[in-house]
């Protein structure tokens, strides 16, 4: 076994790469770029090196500089984790020419499977079923137009070298043809640096279900079942699962060998997986084969007993896959396992990925049904050059129903103050009927996405009630911390019941429900209040706040409430749904926004990709001025109204700050 390994990635991968270090007393050395210096990766890492600047091209994408830390640091291996360069067949084969090893499939095996044309050319010659499309080499836009034309509408525009849900574009008809394509080898270029695509037959309502593969250089291939991502919005998933609750044990018997082929036919060693498309009626087609570890691969770790790292630092030191799994055609799956992606993000603009710092972030604890992922902890900042996930969220229990509860209960033990993150989208989607009853297809979220996305509006009048006692509650435990840091702990001015000498106390307590100010008159102290708000009166007793929990008596019916506080404001929870509100002051002036829709600004830190217009021009509302690149997507900025356009103030390539202005209009 190695001794000393380097992890040539970043974030929650590296730090679930270097926790099997540990337990295996391997030592991991990490890499880091200037944005990362303080990550947490560097920090539980034996030791770091530096390689470069934020963006992914000055840093995790520089092999030459990776390879030189490995060697300084006196690593054997290299382990690429997921992203970056797991999948780049040139860096696999430097790493070994370096005298390195890598830890994972060669780099032929990648060329033959890393892209997509090749995978599917080579799969449909071995006879596995393959969706009909297009493939060739010849990238001419007349020739993929006429291409198109000929598999039929709809269809699906797929970055040959792609992964993660980007450079893909589904078209419906062959006006929208031209555009997708254009926009979908752009996407492949920054992201992959390579444009070739691919097409092929679209199928409609499909489900999505891989196959974990393992192959040792001794010539044993395995699979360890399946894994269901079919819960997907713009094909990124959302939620993944094992065993998947549509497939049978007849269909994961044929799916399974259809993985298994597929791998033997390339002698594949190391992590795998085989992604297939699946029909209503279990006809399945290959899609891809991805010559890495998946960010998914905890839930088959959680059913399975296995520690898929360690598998693959074996595999790659040359011992043969464990007997165990060698004998079994398939293993038995013990239980069910779901995981979801915390990331932030803002589902009420458009799921815009967030940046800054995380202020608080709180997480359920481990347990045996609980497990997190995570590359950050309370106080870090997610940047605007990286993927914005949080954490992911696996758990498991005996079987399908009892994991769903257990994710709506770690959910609910999530809270996130800093930048907007998706854990509402994702309580949301736990407790849908197309999830609980295991009908989801990878278009149900794109074609549903309201039921999902809390509306703006929805108010809950028994939340405000304990949120503004929560807040009262809060308010008195401070008293007498101010009142003596102010030097009078006795003063009757330190007090937090509102008293006033001659007439009853009253406070005001004034708090912003989804941007809409609320102000909740309260009389009463230590838990006893009368509140007054929006015409309704409410008698509160017997309430107290311990540990974060909020028990309380409205109007004669108790309730218990999960409590989250900040300076900023408080947070309630009962069990089911989450409210938030923002602390405001008491008394305030406010005056209409003064906002002309005259200018487009940046949404958040990022790269100006396209500028489609110039000083002088004349655009309709609505219509594409600008493309934006940040946090790995792109982002379409649309003139805000017709007009004749003042001043374009940014270009190609700039780098923007949030809020930039970068488009003037003239005043209409």
């Amino acid at each position: 076994m190695f001794k000393r390994i380097l992890i040539a990635n970043r974030g929650e991968i590296a730090c679930r790469v270097i926790r099997t270090c540990r337990r295996l007393g391997i030592e991991a050395v990490a890499v880091y770029s200037e944005a990362d210096a303080t990550a947490q990766h560097v920090r539980q890492a034996d030791r770091a090196y530096p390689i470069g600047g934020p963006r992914p091209a000055d840093s995790y994408l520089r092999g030459d500089a990776i390879i030189a830390a490995a060697l300084a640091s006196g690593a054997e291996a290299i382990h690429p984790g997921y992203g970056f360069l797991s999948e780049n067949a040139d860096f696999a084969d430097a790493v070994v020419r370096a005298g390195l090893s890598f830890i994972g499939p060669s780099g032929d095996s990648m060329r033959r499977m890393g892209s997509k044309a090749g995978a599917k050319e080579l799969m449909a010659a071995r006879g596995v079923p393959v969706v009909p499309g297009y493939t060739g080499d010849d990238q001419d836009a007349a020739l993929l137009a006429r291409e198109a034309g000929r598999i039929g509408f709809p269809l699906m525009i797929k970055a040959a070298y792609g992964g993660g849900g980007k450079g893909m574009r589904i078209v419906r008809s062959a006006a929208e043809f031209a555009p997708n394509l254009e926009s979908c080898q752009r996407e492949a270029r920054n992201a992959f640096g390579r444009d070739r695509v691919l097409l092929e037959r679209y199928v409609e309502h499909p489900r999505h279900i891989e196959f974990q593969v393992f192959g040792d250089a001794h010539g044993h291939i395995v699979h360890l079942n399946e894994r269901e991502c079919s819960a997907q919005r713009r094909y990124q998933k959302v939620l993944e699962e094992t065993p998947s609750p549509f497939v049978t044990p007849e269909l994961r018997a044929k799916m399974g060998d259809a993985a298994v082929a597929a791998a033997r036919a390339l002698d594949y060693v190391n992590a795998g997986t085989v992604e297939f498309i699946v029909g209503p009626a279990g006809d399945f087609y290959f899609m891809e084969i991805n010559t890495r570890l998946q960010v998914e691969h905890p839930v088959t770790e959680m059913v399975l007993g296995l520690d898929l790292v360690e598998l693959q630092l074996r595999v790659a030191a040359g011992e043969e896959l464990p007997a165990s799994l060698i004998r079994n055609k398939s293993v038995p799956a013990n239980g069910h396992a779901i995981e979801l992606r915390l990331y932030a993000e803002d589902p009420q603009q458009g799921f815009l990925p967030g940046s800054g710092k995380l202020e608080t972030l709180r997480l359920p604890s481990p347990s045996p049904h609980v497990r997190i992922d995570s590359g950050v902890v309370e106080g870090d900042t997610v940047t605007i050059f990286y993927d914005p996930m949080i954490a992911k969220l696996i758990v498991w229990d005996r079987d399908r129903a009892s994991a769903l509860q257990r994710m709506r209960e770690a959910l609910a033990a999530c809270d996130v103050v800093g930048p907007k993150s998706n854990v509402e989208f994702l309580e949301r989607l736990v407790r849908h009927p197309a999830v609980i009853e295991g009908r989801i297809d990878t278009g149900y979220l794109d074609r549903h996405l309201d039921e999902f996305v809390a509306a703006a509006d929805a108010h809950d009048p028994d939340a405000l009630v304990a949120a503004a006692t929560a807040w009262l509650l809060h308010e008195e435990a401070e008293a007498p911390r101010l009142a003596l840091a102010s030097g009078d702990p006795h003063s009757p001015w330190s007090r937090a019941d509102g008293w006033r000498l001659g007439h009853p106390g009253k406070r005001i307590v004034a708090l912003l429900d989804r941007s809409e100010r609320v102000e909740i008159a309260a009389h009463g102290s230590n838990g006893a209040y009368r509140l007054d708000a929006n015409g309704r009166s409410i008698a509160v007793g017997h309430a107290h706040l311990v540990d974060g929990l909020l028990h309380l008596e409205a109007d004669g019916v108790a309730r218990r409430w999960r409590v989250t506080l900040d300076r900023d404001g408080v947070g309630v929870h009962d069990g089911t749904r989450r409210h938030t509100f923002t602390h405001a002051p008491s008394f305030t002036w406010s005056q209409e926004s003064t906002a002309s829709g005259d200018r487009i600004v940046a949404p958040m830190p990022g790269r100006i990709v396209v500028v489609r217009a110039q000083a002088g021009d004349d655009v309709a509302a609505g219509q594409e001025v600008l493309v934006m690149e940040a946090m790995k997507m792109e982002l379409s900025l649309k003139a805000p109204r017709a007009g004749r356009i003042d001043s374009v103030q940014a270009a190609a390539g700039d780098f923007v700050d949030a809020d930039a202005v970068l488009v003037r209009l003239q005043a209409g």
